[in-house]
Protein backbone atom coordinates (compact mmCIF):
# COMPACT_ATOMS: atom_id res chain seq x y z
CA UNK A 1 0.00 0.00 0.00
CA UNK A 2 1.56 3.33 -1.28
CA UNK A 3 2.34 5.91 1.71
CA UNK A 4 1.22 8.37 -0.49
CA UNK A 5 -2.27 9.86 -0.17
CA UNK A 6 -1.57 12.91 -3.19
CA UNK A 7 0.76 13.45 -5.52
CA UNK A 8 1.01 16.88 -7.17
CA UNK A 9 3.88 16.47 -8.45
CA UNK A 10 5.38 19.40 -7.19
CA UNK A 11 4.62 17.89 -3.93
CA UNK A 12 3.99 14.85 -2.22
CA UNK A 13 1.02 13.95 0.82
CA UNK A 14 1.80 11.32 2.91
CA UNK A 15 -0.92 9.23 4.70
CA UNK A 16 0.96 9.38 7.67
CA UNK A 17 0.98 13.51 7.68
CA UNK A 18 -3.12 13.58 6.30
CA UNK A 19 -4.10 11.33 9.99
CA UNK A 20 -1.63 13.20 11.97
CA UNK A 21 -3.82 16.36 10.61
CA UNK A 22 -7.01 14.18 10.91
CA UNK A 23 -6.73 13.60 14.59
CA UNK A 24 -5.34 17.30 14.92
CA UNK A 25 -8.76 18.70 13.56
CA UNK A 26 -10.95 16.53 15.00
CA UNK A 27 -9.06 17.07 18.67
CA UNK A 28 -9.71 20.68 17.89
CA UNK A 29 -13.56 20.36 16.99
CA UNK A 30 -13.90 18.55 20.31
CA UNK A 31 -12.51 21.19 22.33
CA UNK A 32 -14.10 23.86 20.76
CA UNK A 33 -17.49 23.02 21.67
CA UNK A 34 -16.56 22.40 24.95
CA UNK A 35 -14.57 26.03 25.00
CA UNK A 36 -17.90 27.55 23.34
CA UNK A 37 -19.94 25.40 26.43
CA UNK A 38 -18.11 27.01 28.85
CA UNK A 39 -17.43 30.36 27.70
CA UNK A 40 -14.01 30.72 27.93
CA UNK A 41 -12.65 33.27 25.60
CA UNK A 42 -12.01 31.64 22.07
CA UNK A 43 -9.21 34.14 20.84
CA UNK A 44 -7.01 32.91 23.88
CA UNK A 45 -8.00 29.42 23.40
CA UNK A 46 -7.08 29.65 19.44
CA UNK A 47 -3.79 30.90 20.25
CA UNK A 48 -2.98 28.77 22.62
CA UNK A 49 -3.95 25.81 20.56
CA UNK A 50 -1.94 27.53 17.53
CA UNK A 51 1.31 27.57 19.76
CA UNK A 52 0.67 24.16 21.47
CA UNK A 53 0.76 22.14 18.68
CA UNK A 54 4.52 24.04 17.06
CA UNK A 55 5.00 23.05 20.52
CA UNK A 56 4.10 19.41 20.70
CA UNK A 57 5.27 18.79 17.14
CA UNK A 58 8.74 19.66 18.22
CA UNK A 59 8.64 17.92 21.49
CA UNK A 60 7.45 14.96 19.91
CA UNK A 61 10.37 15.05 17.14
CA UNK A 62 13.05 16.04 19.72
CA UNK A 63 11.65 13.06 21.94
CA UNK A 64 12.14 10.71 19.36
CA UNK A 65 15.15 11.95 17.69
CA UNK A 66 16.80 11.84 20.88
CA UNK A 67 16.94 8.30 21.71
CA UNK A 68 17.95 7.55 18.00
CA UNK A 69 21.13 10.48 18.29
CA UNK A 70 23.52 7.63 16.92
CA UNK A 71 21.60 7.45 13.52
CA UNK A 72 20.67 10.97 13.27
CA UNK A 73 24.21 12.21 14.03
CA UNK A 74 25.10 10.13 10.53
CA UNK A 75 22.18 11.46 8.94
CA UNK A 76 20.90 14.79 10.36
CA UNK A 77 19.12 15.97 7.16
CA UNK A 78 16.46 13.34 7.63
CA UNK A 79 15.62 14.93 11.17
CA UNK A 80 13.69 17.17 9.36
CA UNK A 81 11.50 14.42 7.30
CA UNK A 82 9.38 14.25 9.25
CA UNK A 83 6.96 12.80 6.54
CA UNK A 84 8.56 9.20 7.22
CA UNK A 85 7.47 9.10 10.69
CA UNK A 86 9.16 9.49 13.95
CA UNK A 87 6.45 11.52 16.12
CA UNK A 88 6.85 10.17 19.69
CA UNK A 89 2.91 11.08 21.04
CA UNK A 90 5.24 11.29 24.96
CA UNK A 91 7.42 14.13 24.11
CA UNK A 92 4.68 15.76 22.33
CA UNK A 93 2.35 15.26 25.44
CA UNK A 94 5.42 16.26 27.99
CA UNK A 95 6.06 19.65 25.78
CA UNK A 96 2.94 20.73 25.37
CA UNK A 97 1.98 19.86 28.50
CA UNK A 98 4.57 22.31 30.45
CA UNK A 99 3.89 25.61 27.58
CA UNK A 100 -0.16 25.07 28.63
CA UNK A 101 1.12 24.97 32.68
CA UNK A 102 2.87 28.26 31.36
CA UNK A 103 0.36 29.63 29.06
CA UNK A 104 -2.55 29.35 31.19
CA UNK A 105 -0.41 30.98 33.93
CA UNK A 106 0.03 33.89 31.98
CA UNK A 107 -2.85 34.35 30.97
CA UNK A 108 -4.48 33.84 34.22
CA UNK A 109 -7.23 30.97 33.16
CA UNK A 110 -7.75 27.66 35.27
CA UNK A 111 -5.15 25.27 34.03
CA UNK A 112 -6.29 22.11 35.37
CA UNK A 113 -10.32 23.04 34.13
CA UNK A 114 -8.30 23.97 30.39
CA UNK A 115 -6.14 20.73 30.88
CA UNK A 116 -9.48 18.43 30.91
CA UNK A 117 -11.02 20.44 28.00
CA UNK A 118 -8.40 19.22 25.76
CA UNK A 119 -7.61 15.77 26.82
CA UNK A 120 -11.06 14.84 25.50
CA UNK A 121 -10.03 16.05 21.97
CA UNK A 122 -6.65 14.67 22.47
CA UNK A 123 -7.34 11.13 23.13
CA UNK A 124 -9.75 10.84 20.18
CA UNK A 125 -7.09 12.53 18.17
CA UNK A 126 -4.61 9.63 19.22
CA UNK A 127 -6.72 7.38 17.95
CA UNK A 128 -7.29 8.60 14.58
CA UNK A 129 -3.71 9.46 14.31
CA UNK A 130 -2.16 6.04 15.02
CA UNK A 131 -3.40 5.29 11.38
CA UNK A 132 -0.81 7.44 10.47
CA UNK A 133 1.73 4.65 11.71
CA UNK A 134 0.11 1.86 9.72
CA UNK A 135 0.48 3.12 6.24
CA UNK A 136 4.43 4.23 7.36
CA UNK A 137 4.50 0.63 8.29
CA UNK A 138 5.69 1.09 12.32
CA UNK A 139 4.50 1.17 15.49
CA UNK A 140 4.14 -2.38 14.73
CA UNK A 141 4.30 -5.83 17.22
CA UNK A 142 5.96 -9.02 17.49
CA UNK A 143 5.89 -11.85 14.72
CA UNK A 144 2.53 -13.55 14.29
CA UNK A 145 0.85 -15.58 11.58
CA UNK A 146 -1.37 -14.99 8.78
CA UNK A 147 -3.86 -17.12 10.30
CA UNK A 148 -3.56 -15.90 13.54
CA UNK A 149 -4.75 -12.94 12.49
CA UNK A 150 -7.26 -13.98 10.17
CA UNK A 151 -8.27 -15.89 13.70
CA UNK A 152 -8.56 -12.41 15.30
CA UNK A 153 -10.82 -11.17 12.50
CA UNK A 154 -8.46 -8.50 12.11
CA UNK A 155 -9.53 -6.98 8.20
CA UNK A 156 -8.08 -7.78 5.07
CA UNK A 157 -6.41 -5.02 4.46
CA UNK A 158 -4.05 -4.59 7.69
CA UNK A 159 -2.86 -8.30 7.54
CA UNK A 160 -1.96 -6.95 3.97
CA UNK A 161 -0.02 -4.06 5.55
CA UNK A 162 1.59 -6.07 8.44
CA UNK A 163 3.66 -8.00 6.34
CA UNK A 164 7.01 -6.63 7.22
CA UNK A 165 10.30 -7.40 6.77
CA UNK A 166 8.84 -11.04 5.08
CA UNK A 167 6.84 -11.99 8.12
CA UNK A 168 3.57 -10.58 9.59
CA UNK A 169 3.04 -8.55 12.20
CA UNK A 170 0.66 -8.12 14.93
CA UNK A 171 -1.12 -4.62 14.60
CA UNK A 172 -0.38 -2.75 17.73
CA UNK A 173 -0.76 0.49 16.25
CA UNK A 174 -5.14 -1.01 15.72
CA UNK A 175 -5.08 -1.64 19.23
CA UNK A 176 -4.34 1.74 20.99
CA UNK A 177 -6.16 3.40 18.20
CA UNK A 178 -8.93 1.29 19.43
CA UNK A 179 -8.17 1.71 23.09
CA UNK A 180 -7.78 5.10 22.94
CA UNK A 181 -11.09 5.05 21.36
CA UNK A 182 -12.93 3.68 24.36
CA UNK A 183 -11.38 5.70 26.59
CA UNK A 184 -12.70 8.70 24.63
CA UNK A 185 -16.12 7.54 24.71
CA UNK A 186 -15.20 6.92 28.50
CA UNK A 187 -13.95 10.69 29.42
CA UNK A 188 -16.84 12.04 27.36
CA UNK A 189 -19.01 9.93 29.59
CA UNK A 190 -17.05 10.82 33.31
CA UNK A 191 -17.07 14.65 32.06
CA UNK A 192 -21.07 14.46 32.71
CA UNK A 193 -20.87 13.66 36.32
CA UNK A 194 -22.53 16.53 38.22
CA UNK A 195 -19.57 16.76 41.23
CA UNK A 196 -16.43 15.85 38.82
CA UNK A 197 -13.60 17.89 39.83
CA UNK A 198 -11.32 20.32 37.91
CA UNK A 199 -8.33 18.46 37.26
CA UNK A 200 -9.78 14.85 37.70
CA UNK A 201 -10.71 14.30 34.07
CA UNK A 202 -6.98 15.02 33.15
CA UNK A 203 -5.95 12.71 35.68
CA UNK A 204 -8.62 9.93 34.53
CA UNK A 205 -6.83 10.67 31.07
CA UNK A 206 -3.23 9.55 31.78
CA UNK A 207 -4.45 6.84 34.17
CA UNK A 208 -6.13 5.65 31.18
CA UNK A 209 -3.79 6.16 28.09
CA UNK A 210 -0.97 5.16 29.97
CA UNK A 211 -2.47 1.75 31.06
CA UNK A 212 -3.46 0.58 27.39
CA UNK A 213 0.36 1.97 26.26
CA UNK A 214 2.09 0.09 28.63
CA UNK A 215 0.54 -2.46 27.81
CA UNK A 216 0.44 -2.81 24.26
CA UNK A 217 3.95 -1.36 24.14
CA UNK A 218 5.07 -5.05 25.69
CA UNK A 219 3.83 -6.63 22.23
CA UNK A 220 5.70 -3.59 20.31
CA UNK A 221 8.80 -5.05 18.48
CA UNK A 222 9.82 -1.19 17.45
CA UNK A 223 10.21 0.74 20.37
CA UNK A 224 12.32 3.14 21.75
CA UNK A 225 14.89 1.42 23.70
CA UNK A 226 16.49 2.93 26.95
CA UNK A 227 19.31 0.43 27.42
CA UNK A 228 17.10 -2.89 28.09
CA UNK A 229 14.13 -1.14 29.08
CA UNK A 230 10.88 0.04 26.88
CA UNK A 231 11.06 3.47 27.58
CA UNK A 232 7.67 4.18 26.60
CA UNK A 233 6.54 1.74 29.49
CA UNK A 234 8.71 3.31 31.77
CA UNK A 235 7.27 6.72 30.95
CA UNK A 236 3.74 5.43 31.10
CA UNK A 237 4.15 3.93 34.74
CA UNK A 238 4.99 7.61 36.00
CA UNK A 239 2.50 9.41 34.12
CA UNK A 240 -0.20 6.87 35.62
CA UNK A 241 1.20 7.79 39.04
CA UNK A 242 1.04 11.46 38.42
CA UNK A 243 -2.52 10.83 36.78
CA UNK A 244 -3.74 8.58 40.18
CA UNK A 245 -2.21 11.47 42.48
CA UNK A 246 -3.62 14.09 40.23
CA UNK A 247 -7.38 12.10 40.68
CA UNK A 248 -7.49 12.09 44.51
CA UNK A 249 -5.25 15.69 44.91
CA UNK A 250 -8.13 17.55 43.21
CA UNK A 251 -10.90 15.66 44.95
CA UNK A 252 -10.39 17.28 48.56
CA UNK A 253 -12.53 19.97 49.97
CA UNK A 254 -15.89 19.93 49.59
CA UNK A 255 -17.78 18.41 46.76
CA UNK A 256 -20.29 21.09 45.88
CA UNK A 257 -16.04 23.59 45.35
CA UNK A 258 -14.22 23.84 41.94
CA UNK A 259 -16.49 21.78 39.80
CA UNK A 260 -15.54 21.14 35.92
CA UNK A 261 -19.31 22.01 35.75
CA UNK A 262 -19.50 24.99 37.63
CA UNK A 263 -20.78 27.44 34.78
CA UNK A 264 -23.57 24.74 34.24
CA UNK A 265 -24.35 24.66 38.24
CA UNK A 266 -24.22 28.43 38.44
CA UNK A 267 -26.98 28.57 35.52
CA UNK A 268 -29.60 25.90 37.46
CA UNK A 269 -29.05 27.82 40.19
CA UNK A 270 -30.24 31.10 38.92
Amino acid sequence: MSRIALDLGFIQIYWYSLFIFLGILAALLVCYFEVKKKKIDQTFFFNMVFYGIIVAFIGARLYYVGFNLDYYLQNPIEILEVWNGGLAIHGGILAAGLFILLYCKKHKQKTLKIMDILVVGLILGQAIGRWGNFFNQEAFGQITTEAALIAAKVPRFIIDQMYINGAYRQPTFLYESIWNLFGFVALLMIRRYKYLKNGQLTGVYLMWYSTGRCIIEGFRSDSLMLGQFKIAQIVSIVLFVVGLFLFFFCKRGSRFTNLYREEEQNEVRF
